[in-house]
């Protein structure tokens, strides 16, 4: 066994834990399929959001996972439910009016209200594919509708049929008394209008395989189970196609935590296996709501992307799977943080710190070497200092703090002093808030001016820091952070910032001392 294998047998990694949970279920005798299949499900009603993202990211890093323990092939499945009947008009589309007529059709019979694709539904799944493949996933794309049009879900359609009673007995289980009275498993699609009808059975002949119904004008209607006349409820929809794929291994959020019981029983008796789960927490917007791809609220795949690289958002993502988090701008700066954090740990590590590593998840077990000299937050103080507008103006400053460094030969720093002069103009200079020094705050900084402005030794971060310390220490500021958060409010306009001497470090001591007389004089409040 290698050495790496032995470390995931016992690695308390999130993935490493599910991949061995998953592991179990072949320890008698490998699939008769040949590969353990993962699958994510896509509801694209709306565009894609970032919490779609997650799911697909930490799927990917559990089949890595179980890559390295197991010799039996994997393959992942990204499964969209197109077929599904637009309920209502999202909100953050164009030509919301023209949508309007189509509602209850599926979604892939829906005019692309963008003007792209032949349909919504083949317009959103481009732009699931899309995001997908920026990020290199692995995966094979299944349409809902394709799904069942084509044939492949008619086995298990007629099973459905022939077994009604009991799929049924296991839903209405679940439904109140009223609901109970008009539900059926199988949501037919009227002929002629196209729409997907929510109507009782009038009969359904398992032998025939066909449904008989009356449409919304009472009109008397019988259509064949097959051949994508009819689709699922959702509910049902999940079971089944955990039995039609023979799916091993599904995530799903919180919210579907209680239908667990449903999926799995719906499963078995369409004569699948259920496969194993694993149930996340759901991403909230700044407010503590839940994020919801209808509204559009918290923040996009492409919102993040225009601020940080894709792999701080791959971090973010593996951090506390089953731990609700805010999903907001503020969170970006941190993450890219702690991932070069991670990057720089990851050569010095053993073997099991290694599969520990968050790092090692997000590359499969490539990580590169980290080239981030120069800390995003340190990136962001420097560009609202300088009033930096573009990434060649943060260059004259990191090339005198990094004299080896170039955008050729560090090109995440190079990306991240781009990315940084963005978010700073979007996020950190609007919100921005300077105010004068109080009477001792000013005797502090006056002192740290004449300080580094004699200083002509080394202006390393030590050295610096070592400065503005002695300074604090000496003008009796008691905890020390106040004097670090003086420093931020009058010079940075915020209440928290860098390690000090290591922005004097990288701004330049002569710049520094020109940015505290600015405070001093009231420049900047």
């Amino acid at each position: 066994m290698s050495d790496l294998r032995e470390a995931a047998m016992t690695s308390k990694a999130w993935p490493f834990e599910e991949a061995r949970r998953l592991l179990k279920r072949y320890e008698k005798k490998p699939p008769e399929k040949g590969y353990v299949l993962f699958e994510t499900g896509y509801g694209p009603s709306g565009l894609p959001h970032i919490g779609t993202f997650g799911e697909v990211a930490r799927t990917t890093m559990i089949r890595r996972a179980f890559e390295v323990i197991s010799d039996i092939p994997t393959k992942l499945i990204c499964f969209s439910d197109d077929l599904d009947g637009m309920r209502k008009v999202p909100g953050n589309v164009p030509n919301p009016e023209m949508l309007r007529e189509h509602l209850q059709r599926p979604l892939t019979d829906v005019p692309d209200p963008f003007g792209t694709h032949e349909s919504f539904g083949a317009h959103n799944n481009a732009m699931l594919n899309r995001f997908l493949d920026t990020f290199g996933f692995e995966y094979e794309f299944i349409s809902s509708t394709d799904f069942y049009r084509s044939g492949r879900f008619d086995e298990v359609l007629l099973r459905a049929a022939e077994r009604y009673d009991a799929v049924m007995e296991v839903m209405l289980k679940s439904l109140r008394d009223e609901r109970r009275e008009t539900y059926s498993i199988f949501l037919p699609i009227h002929p002629d209008t196209g729409r997907v009808l929510y109507v009782p059975m009038k009969n359904v002949d398992a032998a025939k395989g066909e449904i008989t119904f009356n449409d919304e004008d009472g009109r008397e209607i019988t259509l064949p189970v097959t051949g994508g006349n009819v689709k699922l409820q959702w509910k049902p929809d999940f079971g089944a196609r955990w039995a039609a794929l023979d799916v091993d291994f599904e995530m799903y959020g919180k919210d579907h935590s209680t239908n667990t019981p449903i999926y799995d029983g719906i499963c078995e008796i369409l004569g699948g296996r259920k496969p194993e789960h694993f149930t996340y927490e759901l991403f909230l917007d700044a407010n503590g709501q839940k994020i919801s791809k209808t509204t559009g609220n918290g923040v996009s795949i492409d919102e993040w992307l225009t601020y940080a690289s894709t792999e701080s958002l791959s971090y973010f993502m593996y951090l506390k799977p089953k731990t609700a988090k805010r999903m907001h701008f503020d969170v970006i700066p941190k993450a890219v943080d702690e991932y070069h954090q991670q990057l720089r740990a990851y050569p010095k590590q053993d073997v099991a710190g290694q599969a520990n590593n968050p790092v090692w998840h997000i590359h499969a077990g490539d990580v590169p070497e980290s080239k981030m000299v120069v800390p995003f937050s340190m990136l962001l103080n420097l560009a609202s200092a300088a009033g930096a507008e573009d990434k060649d103006a943060m260059w004259g400053f990191i090339k005198r703090y990094a004299p080896e460094a170039t955008p050729e030969t560090h090109p995440d720093l190079d990306q991240a002093a781009g990315f940084a002069v963005r978010y700073y103009e979007d996020f950190v200079k609007p919100t921005k808030t300077f105010r004068a020094p109080d009477e001792k705050e000013r005797a502090a900084m006056e002192d740290l001016a004449s300080r580094l402005e004699a200083h002509d030794g080394p202006t390393d971060d030590e050295t610096l820091q070592t400065i503005v310390f002695a300074v604090g220490k000496e003008h009796g500021f008691e905890p020390l952070r106040d004097w670090f958060k003086a420093l931020y409010e009058v010079l940075l306009g915020q209440s928290q910032g860098p390690r000090f001497g290591g922005f004097v470090a990288l701004y330049g001591v002569a710049e520094s001392v020109a940015l505290i007389r600015k405070g001093l004089a009231g420049e900047l409040a």
